[in-house]
């Protein structure tokens, strides 16, 4: 009887095989963040980050959104790599200095309190990207919004992009609706999932030069909520007053709920680009849905979250762990 034969590989082929099994397995670990990332190496690190969150917001409900909107600035600028916290030095230029950023962004000192915190526990293992994400859940949870676990893995990048952040990648308040569905659609997101995160407007304030043109020129309005800013915020431009604040979620602006959505059904969005999503378009059976539907808004806003942390990802040996958010190893 004539014996069966296997088939027989050359060592080129058994080492060209293993070679990609390896290639396979490292991307599939570069490309992946986990929930328990740190389970080992820094097993402490959630609760290191949240109870510097906590006195920040204690002492300050306005940083809890700020926080927020820092991991929101960093991500939509070559993803979430904690580009958005590198200071400039004569020879780089980093984001802070940008439009979109300069004078608006707040929390850094925050973050680096955490960073402090952080390295004391586990030296040179979590990285500044990650500590920007779970300040952000931190922020929203402490305000009374939802909780959810933060996938972390992130790196630290070695370069930001002015460039970047000036080239409308971060959707101005002057917004169309059209222009906000591209600037979500660039990074990944949905329709929903821009309505949904437009919500974290509940919380936090926007400057008068944020919001002058709307209060004075549209129509869209509630007269007597644009008569209310406007006695803070003047007609005239180039006075001091411009810095004047004014809440974003004007009902319940310290609180994390849905009466954002509320607002805009009664036209008192305080941004043009919160109001837009609220005027006849396609976007306005969303508003009346989350505006209905506080949980229906903490589901789909943890999921968008979660979405947005994963843009653009620096993982596995890209990137660096830095010392200090400020600058590159």
């Amino acid at each position: 009887m004539k014996q069966s034969s296997s088939p027989s590989f050359s060592s080129t082929n058994v080492i060209k095989c293993l070679l990609l099994i390896f290639a396979v397995l490292v991307g599939s670990c570069e490309a992946q963040l986990s929930t328990d990332f740190y389970k080992k190496a820094c097993p402490k690190v959630f609760a290191a980050v949240k109870s510097v969150v906590a006195a920040a917001v204690a002492g300050e409900k306005r940083m809890g959104a700020s926080l927020l909107r820092l991991h929101f600035h960093d991500c939509f600028v070559q993803g979430c790599d904690g580009s958005i916290l590198l200071d400039d030095t004569p020879s780089f230029t980093g984001e802070k200095t940008a439009g979109p950023n300069n004078n608006s962004l707040r929390g850094f000192e925050v973050i680096d309190r955490i960073k402090s915190r952080v390295e004391s526990v586990c030296p040179g293992v979590v990285s500044c990207a990650d500590i920007v994400a779970i300040a952000a859940r931190d922020s929203v949870v402490l305000l009374g919004g939802p909780n959810w676990e933060v996938k972390v893995g992130r790196r630290d990048s070695k370069s930001a992009s002015l460039s970047g952040a000036n080239s409308g990648a971060l959707p101005p308040p002057t917004s169309t609706l059209s222009n906000l569905i591209n600037r979500f659609s660039a990074v990944g997101l949905s329709v929903r999932d821009m309505v949904v995160l437009s919500g974290a407007h509940t919380i936090g304030k926007a400057r008068c030069t944020s919001f002058k043109g709307r209060i004075y020129n549209e129509t869209n309005i509630d007269p007597t909520f644009a008569s209310k800013r406007q006695a803070n915020c003047p007609f005239t431009n180039g006075t001091k007053r411009d810095n004047n604040v004014a809440p974003l979620g004007h009902k319940t602006p310290n609180f994390f709920d849905n009466s954002y959505f509320g607002n805009l059904l009664l036209k008192k969005g305080l941004l043009h680009s919160d109001q837009v999503l609220y005027n006849g378009g396609a976007t306005d059976s969303l508003v009346e849905a989350y505006a209905k539907n506080g949980r229906s808004f903490d589901k789909d806003f943890v999921a968008a979250m979660i979405r947005m942390g994963d843009i653009a990802l620096l993982t596995g040996s890209k990137g660096e762990i830095r010392k200090n958010c400020r600058k590159m190893n």
